[in-house]
């Protein structure tokens, strides 16, 4: 354990990089992360491994491995990063029009379409100090948001990663079907049997599935799938001279639709519509600038 004394001596940056070299477990990646060159990384992991009296990571093929008291240091090292902060970030007031601030949201391309556009011009007329960061959503986002600095976590609310954050719905989304606007097979309506009998496009991040997945596995629906893609804005632009059919959200679908190729049809079954929503750490609640995004997202999200 550190005392006060070797406290003081320590350059706290040191965490941040550590922070990064046990995310990314991968030097360049790390720099890339921090904006950094890669000798500054090795320099301050020659650093770390001196103070910590550990070689903390060890090479592992092209990867790093850490070691099992680095994967100790982990967890504490994301919550002391989180909590300073917040303690940077904990003012009494906030004023968009002249305040530096930079928000982390763990969110997918289509809600990064669909929600983060707009705000992101809203943030260039009124906000222009205010910048926003934008993590794709992934497998282990629960861990994520309560590891990382990270402000919001916009999904679908069936995804709730635990009662105990707190949340607001955003706006409501249909799914509809999208196939090349020229498909041969497919005359202006879908049906469950031409469904079932295309190849299909899949969208997934490893095994985190959409709420329209669920929904047609539980119906007991079963499809060919031919593609697996992790990206909602590409998946309409494969579509164009196959046989494939994807499932899209609605409003991202008519978004692309000319530049894609693409035509929109109704499912041949019902689905629910998703709920999108954001969810944030309670600590995080009663700060003004934080209350501020929430109530701007909200603001957008009732016109989108």
């Amino acid at each position: 354990m550190l005392s006060r004394k070797q406290l003081r001596q320590t350059d706290l940056n040191l965490l941040v990089t550590l922070d990064a070299l046990l995310s990314e477990r991968n030097v360049t990646r790390a720099a890339q992360r921090l904006s950094l060159g890669q000798p500054a990384i090795s320099a301050s992991l020659r650093r770390l491994r001196k103070l910590f009296d550990d070689p903390l990571l060890v090479p592992n093929g092209r990867a790093l491995a850490a070691t099992p008291f680095a994967e100790l240091l982990a967890a504490p090292v994301a919550e002391v990063l989180s909590q300073v902060d917040r303690l940077l970030n904990l003012r009494s007031d906030f004023d968009p029009h002249r305040d530096d601030r930079t928000f982390r949201v763990i969110a997918s391309d289509y809600v990064a379409m669909t929600l983060m556009q707009p705000l992101l011009a809203y943030l260039t007329s009124h906000a222009p100090r205010v910048s926003i960061r934008i993590t794709p959503t992934a497998v282990g986002y629960t861990e994520q948001l309560r590891r990382e600095p990270i402000d919001l976590l916009i999904a679908p609310h069936d995804l709730n990663p635990g009662p105990a954050l707190p949340s607001r719905s955003l706006f409501r989304e249909r799914t509809v079907c999208a196939i090349d606007k020229d498909h041969r097979d497919v005359g202006e309506r879908m049906t469950l049997e031409l469904f079932t009998s295309l190849p299909h496009l899949v969208i997934a991040h490893g095994s985190l599935k959409s709420p329209p997945e669920f929904q047609l596995t539980a119906l007991g629906i079963s499809r060919d799938v031919e593609m697996v893609v992790q990206s909602f804005m590409l998946a309409p632009f494969l579509l164009r001279g196959t046989r494939l059919v994807t499932m899209t959200p609605e409003r991202l679908g008519r978004k692309l639709s000319a530049a894609a190729g693409i035509r929109l049809l109704e499912p041949p079954v019902a689905l629910q519509p998703t709920t999108i929503a954001m969810f944030w750490e309670p600590q995080r609640g009663d700060d003004p600038g934080h209350k501020w995004l929430r109530e701007l997202i909200e603001r957008i999200a009732n016109n989108v």
